[in-house]
């Protein structure tokens, strides 16, 4: 199990974003992608995701094999903690919860409605979800926004977990997360030169 990036172009609402984008990762291996805001990291990462087509270039990946995470926490609020929880391991085949709630620190919250809870704690329960998925390879959009210092080392352990049993995780963070041995990617180089960015100053450092 491998994710191969070939010569990848990405865009959005038809504006060219990315172009000539490339990388491999073999099972165990965790890249970092590094850039300012706006220069075409969540772009990439919906791609890599089959939310938003490449216009060029190939995806090579095994079918299924991709969590997402974005921005948003995509919780059921109505829903308790135990109840999101469970469902998401049902839309993925499993039912055990119980490493979620573990790596997450979630057991004290497990009857607690979504809806009521912090946003840290949102942002747990959103991640823990990564756990039961089952997927091997995990596309991360800012993972850590709303988690204070001992949840963002909880995560960093998590995906160090994931990449010893094997997985594979692509990232974008301006956070430390302690995985010394993950490699690091600035797409800066990749940024698509359009004719409005190069008349305009403000543009051309990348802020579409």
């Amino acid at each position: 199990m491998t994710l191969v990036v070939d010569a990848l172009s990405c865009a959005r609402g038809g504006v060219p974003i990315l172009t000539g984008v490339g990388f491999a990762l073999a099972p165990g291996e965790g890249l970092v992608l590094r850039g300012p805001n706006g220069s075409g990291k969540t772009t990439l990462l919906r791609a890599l995701a089959g939310l938003t087509p490449p216009v060029a270039g190939r995806i090579d990946a095994p079918e299924d094999a991709i969590a997402y995470a974005g921005h948003a926490d995509g919780l059921k609020a109505q829903l308790s903690v135990a109840e999101n929880l469970t469902f998401w391991a049902g839309v993925f085949g499993g039912r055990d919860i119980s490493a979620a709630v573990e790596g997450f620190d979630l057991a004290g919250l497990l009857d607690r409605r979504a809806g009521n809870l912090s946003a840290g704690q949102k942002r747990r329960l959103s991640l823990a979800r990564l756990l039961v998925t089952g997927r091997p390879i995990w596309c991360l959009d800012e993972p850590t926004v709303s988690l204070d210092t001992q949840n963002v080392a909880r995560f960093g352990a998590a995906v160090r977990g994931h990449l010893d049993a094997g997985g594979i995780a692509v990232i974008a963070t301006h956070i430390d997360l302690g995985l010394e041995d993950v490699q690091s990617l600035d797409i800066t180089p990749f940024i698509a030169r359009t004719e409005r960015q190069s008349a305009d100053p403000f543009l051309s450092g990348g802020a579409l």
